[in-house]
């Protein structure tokens, strides 16, 4: 049994990603669906009508599925695909991860600020810290994730997780146990596939 409430039974079901091929649970893929006018789009709520298309969340398959015209193929039909649609799938997914951080906020899950985040490690209140891809590197390796999978993500920038407390930096952030921090962390593991930060894939996809 997690801390904070009881086994939740997860939805296990599994989509083929037409990039990869491989099938595996929805979490780890991004919904595509095609709009009236035949043009495909991102669903990352997994809320629009008709068929869905999937594809893995990591930023090469998107590549691949633009690049080899998949998306047709998985629908079916003649589609158009915007040039900007992984920057938009990005776009997307950082939207909804800072609006869940967010959430965590107004309910009393998430903390920021460097002492406010130490004392919740402290106590082992933490599941989750969050630390600004932008921030001081001497400065976050000060404070020390808590441990297990999907416990530590740096995919957010300063800005961003500013967004999430109404400031307008934040460097240092922690969500406490419970659902809505389950669901912010498979979105945090979702963009982190998706995000390039510094030349390279966003880190803290699995730490």
């Amino acid at each position: 049994m997690p801390r904070g409430g009881k086994s939740k039974t997860r939805d296990e079901a599994e989509r083929r990603c037409i990039a990869t091929g491989e099938a595996q649970p929805k979490r780890g893929l991004i919904r595509f669906g095609v709009s009236p006018d035949g043009e495909i789009v991102p669903d990352v709520l997994e809320k629009l009508p008709g068929r869905g298309i999937w594809v893995a969340a990591e930023r090469d398959a998107i590549v691949k599925a633009v690049e080899k015209k998949l998306f047709a193929r998985g629908a079916k039909q003649s589609v158009t695909v915007r040039d900007t649609l992984v920057d938009d799938v990005e776009a997307l997914l950082a939207k909804r991860l800072i609006d869940g951080i967010s959430m965590a906020r107004k309910a009393g899950k998430a903390v920021a600020g460097f002492e406010k985040v130490k004392d919740w490690l402290g106590r082992e209140e933490a599941r989750i810290l969050f630390q600004a891809s932008d921030g001081s590197e001497r400065g976050k390796s000060k404070l020390y994730a808590p441990g297990g999978r999907g416990s530590f993500f740096e995919v957010l920038t300063a800005s961003e997780l500013g967004l999430s407390f109404g400031r307008e930096r934040v460097i240092h952030a922690a969500l406490g146990f419970g659902g809505l921090t389950e669901r912010i962390r498979e979105d945090a593991i979702r963009l982190s596939g998706v995000r390039e930060l510094g030349g390279g894939t966003a880190t803290g996809k699995v730490k």
